[in-house]
């Protein structure tokens, strides 16, 4: 999958510096998310983050938190980062002064029981541990190489004549 090099390149650089009990990596993977692979993450991971969070990838599900709506006949859930203007409203009881809002509310199509996305998730784990040889995910990063693509056309297989 393809990532942004100056993106792999802080990750990979942020996680062999430093002390590993005392420097925790976070990454997004929503960002890269493509439809229902979850496969960025894994990425991720693989580049040396310590976790990922995925708030995108779980939003929209029966279980997520939210508000359900309805537009013209099609079902939505209401979407905030807990920085953003809804979450501080809600819970803060609205933006302190010294703060700024850093997110949005987006309405997010209902996607039902989580139970299928998260079925996603562990299959893609195993597929990228199975890809790099790594038997736990914990070697995941040690086992993972990343190179340098300069052509992503795929002449032979990519071809939709």
């Amino acid at each position: 999958m393809p990532i942004s090099r100056y993106w792999a390149t802080g990750l990979i650089s942020n996680s062999s510096s430093g002390d590993v009990r005392t420097c925790v990596i976070v990454a997004a993977s929503e960002e890269f998310q493509v439809g229902r692979l979850p496969c960025t993450g894994f990425v991720c991971l693989g580049a040396g983050a310590d976790f990922v969070m995925l708030g995108g990838m779980l939003a929209g599900h029966s279980e997520s938190g939210g508000e359900t709506i309805e537009k013209n006949g099609k079902k939505y859930k209401l979407f905030y980062g807990m920085s953003s203007d809804t979450a501080m409203k809600k819970h803060a009881g609205g933006v302190a002064e010294y703060r700024a809002s850093e997110g949005k509310t987006v309405e997010v199509s209902y996607k039902g029981p989580v139970e299928v996305t998260v079925k996603d998730v562990l299959g893609g784990i195993r597929s990228t541990c199975t890809y790099v040889g790594a038997a736990k995910l914990k070697e995941l990063s040690r086992r993972t190489t990343f190179i340098r693509v300069t052509q992503q056309l795929n002449t032979v297989f990519g071809n939709n004549d």
